[in-house]
């Protein structure tokens, strides 16, 4: 009897234990699907707040810029539609960001997309024009901006590592800014007169190399990290913002926006030999 009672009772507790198991199971399957769904709800909602507090700065400083500098309303504009291009962009890579957080490097970059609005807005208003005097203060203020943006691309990386937070969104949101902000850079530079429309070559020369590889694939495989590619990045940059220097001679700025586009030049050229090299074997096979 006492075996039988305590089998009896048993049952009960048993019984249960399985139907949960089950559950458990059930849940588990369905938990993925669940999961990613509120990640891409979250990353949503948290990317447009981060936009559109981005886009009232953008559109605060843009204003004091006119009040202060004389510039007209139209530079307000272009400095809004700039971002508004870039948050487009931001919003259509959302499916490449697998986290549920913006997270503070994109944060970063942002601010840098912001800034980059705002100096792109410059391209084809009164200021910066030539004859470049060391006495304005504008032309000054330029590039401590144009620095700034340089300098927080050395933070966006580091943050996302330590946060634990990169991806594949972040390395091309990151890629695409400091694109756009070299093509930027060389319109300026090209409006200054401080050198000629060739200058453009540098900021376009990417641009052209994704083009090309729409007709040859092969173009589109992936390469190794590489530090000079970093530094050739870095070198580039930095000269387009010291040539748009008012103490610049319009010579010296031509000798080193040429020496950054033979810079870059070369490192294309390897990268175009390493992916011709990777593609021989595949054809041999």
């Amino acid at each position: 009897m006492h075996e039988r009672d305590s089998d009896a009772t048993a049952r009960p507790l048993i019984l249960p234990a399985m139907n949960n198991a089950k559950l458990s199971t059930a849940q588990a399957a369905a938990d993925p699907l669940a999961s990613a769904t509120a990640t891409v709800v979250a990353l949503r909602r948290d990317t447009a707040r981060e936009l559109a507090a981005m886009a009232a700065v953008v559109a605060a400083i843009a204003w004091m810029l006119i009040a202060v500098a004389g510039l007209g309303i139209d530079y307000g504009v272009k400095a809004l539609l700039c971002f508004a291009l870039g948050a487009w962009l931001v919003w259509r890579g959302l499916p490449f960001h697998p986290h549920a957080r913006f997270g503070p490097a994109n944060r970063v970059t942002l601010a840098r997309l912001a800034l980059m609005a705002l100096i792109a807005a410059l391209v084809g208003e009164a200021l910066p024009r030539p004859p470049l005097s060391a006495e304005s203060p504008a032309l000054w203020w330029l590039i401590v901006v144009a620095t700034v943006t340089a300098l927080l691309d050395a933070v966006d990386g580091a943050l996302a590592r330590r946060s634990g937070l990169a991806s594949a969104f972040g390395a091309r949101f990151d890629m695409e800014t400091d694109a756009a902000f070299t093509i930027v850079l060389c319109a300026l530079v090209l409006q200054t007169g401080q050198a000629g429309p060739w200058v453009l070559a540098c900021g376009l020369m990417r641009y052209a190399f994704v083009a090309a590889a729409r007709a040859w694939p092969w173009l589109n495989a992936p390469l190794a990290p590489s530090k000079r590619r970093q530094s050739v990045c870095v070198i580039q940059i930095t000269t387009l913002i010291v040539c748009l220097g008012p103490i610049v001679a319009p010579w010296l700025a031509n000798a080193l926006a040429a020496l950054s586009l033979a810079l870059l030049t070369t490192s294309f050229a390897v990268d175009v030999r390493t992916l011709a090299q990777q593609r021989l074997p595949l054809q041999e096979t």
